[in-house]
């Protein structure tokens, strides 16, 4: 219950910050980790507002993103953490869906430098992820894999990689 009541006031929060101007996407996310860590995100997009390289392909574009995890691991104690990245997506052309792939290197901050066996060796890290879905109506479906690392910036570099499964809701 204290998860969801954290990853609630974190998109509401987020949601309020990011402006009357433009309308947020909220992401809900779950996931494990190779240590079979699951992973709960949630989190909120605002779209950059430009498109580049249009043709009846499809288009580049992308999103701002901001996010809170939950680690929930087996050996150790929970974790949180969190996140902002720029999120570069191409988009294909499509009626009803509209298939895309995505990439995006961003910052995050953990509360703990341990994830199960991995010593992250730092609570500041960088994310960077690649993920696949596709867009309908005004929804989205889809899978990421987000790698934290702290780039060698600090010693234990262990590094941790999840994988999700997300869906994201526009308002």
């Amino acid at each position: 219950m204290n998860k969801m009541i954290s990853a609630a006031a974190l998109a509401s929060f987020g949601a309020a910050s990011v402006g009357m101007a433009q309308a947020a996407d909220v992401t809900f996310a779950v996931g494990r980790t190779g240590d079979s860590t699951t992973v709960y995100r949630i989190g909120t997009q605002v779209d950059f507002g430009s498109r580049w390289l249009q043709s009846s392909t499809g288009h580049l574009g992308g999103y701002w993103d901001g996010a809170y995890t939950y680690w929930e691991g087996d050996e150790t104690a929970a974790n949180h953490s969190l996140s902002f990245s720029p999120v570069f997506v191409y988009e294909f052309s499509g009626q009803r869906f509209r298939p895309y792939i995505e990439a995006g290197i961003g910052v995050a901050a953990f509360s703990s430098t341990e994830v199960e066996d991995n010593d992250l060796g730092s609570s500041f890290q960088f994310e960077d992820r690649l993920g696949i879905g596709v867009r309908f109506a005004d929804q989205e479906l889809g899978l990421r894999v987000i790698h934290y690392s702290n780039a060698g910036l600090k010693q234990p570099n262990g590094g941790v990689e999840t994988y999700t499964l997300h869906y994201r809701i526009r308002f």
